[in-house]
């Protein structure tokens, strides 16, 4: 529950994912356009590469396995479409690898997430702080899914905007989707895991030279 919250020290509020290039652009204006976006986006990039990653991560860093998470760290790396996007998983995971070294007797995988290059990701972070706590698998899937779902409404709000009425009902259009996707997600393998959502990418990337931001991707 405390890696889902906002609160979390990783700086998740800071990112849009391409939403405030998207509300830009004139895709997302309002709260029925918004709640679609989200929706797409949780099943057409999440469910497909950052959940099955989390999936695949955690019984990775239980068996100490470290070739499998240097391999799933660096499909991580090579799948993120956009330079605000790459910076975003790594800023995110070495955030998280300093929260974890702080906790009380940290384990040793927690030295061999910190050592991963170019940097961990935000996934094989969260994975390894995830099966730390001992949680289910599919538990953590949902958690790391309403983490998101929550960052992103978020951004709507401001972005768009919207008010608080508008992002709870798109938050619970959210959570009505998770259980589908984190089990959609749990059973992809290698070659089922993708990255391809080509709209998104280009929005993220015109979001670097956006003349007014208020966000960091």
């Amino acid at each position: 529950m405390q890696l889902a919250s906002p609160a979390l020290p990783v700086g998740g509020f800071s990112y849009s994912e391409g939403l405030e290039a998207a509300v830009e652009a004139g895709l997302v204006r309002d709260e029925a356009s918004a709640g679609d976006w989200l929706v797409d986006q949780l099943y057409l990039s999440l469910a497909r590469a950052d959940l099955p990653v989390l999936a695949q991560a955690v019984p990775a860093w239980r068996a100490h396995d470290l070739q499998r998470i240097q391999a799933l760290n660096d499909w991580v790396q090579l799948t993120r479409e956009s330079a605000e996007l790459r910076q975003q998983t790594q800023q995110m995971g070495r955030s998280l690898a300093e929260w974890l070294k702080n906790r009380d007797a940290p384990d040793e995988r927690v030295g061999l997430l910190a050592a991963l290059r170019p940097a961990p990701t935000w996934p094989l972070a969260f994975a390894l702080a995830a099966m730390l706590s001992g949680a289910p698998l599919r538990d953590v899937l949902l958690c790391f899914g309403f983490g998101w779902a929550e960052n992103m409404v978020q951004a709507a709000m401001r972005s768009v905007p919207l008010g608080q009425s508008a992002a709870q009902r798109i938050l619970a259009r959210l959570i009505d989707a998770l259980p589908g996707a984190a089990e959609q997600a749990a059973t992809l393998g290698d070659g089922q895991r993708q990255a391809f959502t080509p709209m998104l990418a280009i929005l993220s990337a015109q979001h670097e030279t956006q003349y007014s931001r208020l966000f960091r991707s």
